[in-house]
């Protein structure tokens, strides 16, 4: 188990060895919530790297990693615990089989430990030798205002009741990681028990950085191309623009391509790796794919 980091540089540095390169304010308020046992609340647009964050950590820190992913209609059996009803009724016809009558011990026995599947927000609360795990709570915003306000209750205190065996407390709090894609409004009251960050789309100098990082092999040449165009048509009016998920993706497909820089047959035959609807793909490909490459090439070329 690696220790917290005890400064902002040593919180920017464990980032950087997981291969995770942060703005400085990113890895301050990240300090900040690690130092003080505070959830993180991330909002940006989707593949900016917020759930990256949480698999950092994970994986730097030595700790075990619950990730809740979140949907509409989220309840409780799927996100804290439910009850194995199928081996609690095994359990009754054995019982009634051997001839049990103690309905209460029976009841206690099948309403035992053993029979309870935990979730990722229960399993979030126990602690091992590694320390207490990293909870993800991942898209927030598609769950509904209800679940939001029994999460409000559980990051209060960090327990959870389970009404046939009581009250289940961590002993240290989790690290918890929140993160949403702004689909919707999260309520004040979440927002307020967390420290809370903006992750933006990087600049061309720390997304060339990502890609060179992500992408071994990938030369200097091409990362400043693809990252000179993705910054490009993220300026330009989409339905959807790619994020820093799609520009690896893009970056490690071309190298799967061998290219050595873009041009614009490349760019035709590859943007539905980079743009994810046909309306945004139709907008980008041909002349103004090629219009776009002579600005970034030019801008390049005024650079060297």
């Amino acid at each position: 188990m690696a220790a917290l980091p005890t400064s902002v540089d040593a919180t920017v540095e464990l980032l950087r060895a997981g291969n995770y390169v942060a703005e400085r304010s990113l890895a301050t308020t990240l300090y900040l919530a690690l130092k003080l046992k505070r959830p993180l609340f991330l909002e940006g647009e989707a593949g900016v790297g917020k759930t990256e964050i949480a698999n950092v950590l994970a994986r730097m820190l030595g700790r075990r990693l619950e990730r809740l992913q979140c949907y509409e209609g989220l309840d409780v059996s799927s996100a804290v615990y439910e009850w194995n009803y199928a081996a609690q009724m095994i359990e009754i016809r054995i019982a009634e089989a051997e001839g049990v009558q103690d309905r209460e011990r029976l009841g206690s026995d099948v309403f035992s430990p053993r029979f309870l599947i935990k979730r990722p927000l229960l399993r979030a609360l126990e602690t091992d030798t590694a320390g207490p795990p990293v909870l993800l709570i991942d898209e927030l915003d598609r769950t509904d205002e209800p679940f939001e306000a029994f999460l409000l209750e559980v990051l209060a205190d960090y327990q959870i009741t389970v009404p046939e065996i009581g009250t289940v407390k961590a002993q240290e709090p989790p690290i918890v990681i929140i993160t949403s894609n702004r689909t919707r409004e999260i309520h004040d009251a979440l927002k307020r028990r967390c420290y809370y960050h903006w992750v933006d789309f990087p600049n061309a100098e720390r997304e060339r950085k990502i890609v060179l990082l992500k992408v071994p092999g990938c030369s200097e040449r091409l990362a400043k191309a693809l990252v000179g165009f993705v910054q490009e048509i993220r300026k330009v009016d989409l339905f959807k623009v790619p994020g820093i998920a799609e520009t690896i993706d893009w970056a490690d497909a071309l190298m799967q391509l061998n290219a050595i820089t873009l041009n614009a047959q490349m760019i035709d035959d590859t943007l539905g790796i980079l743009l994810k609807y046909q309306d945004d793909i139709q907008k980008i490909r041909g002349d103004e794919a090629a219009a776009i490459l002579n600005r970034v090439n030019a801008e390049l070329a005024g650079a060297a």
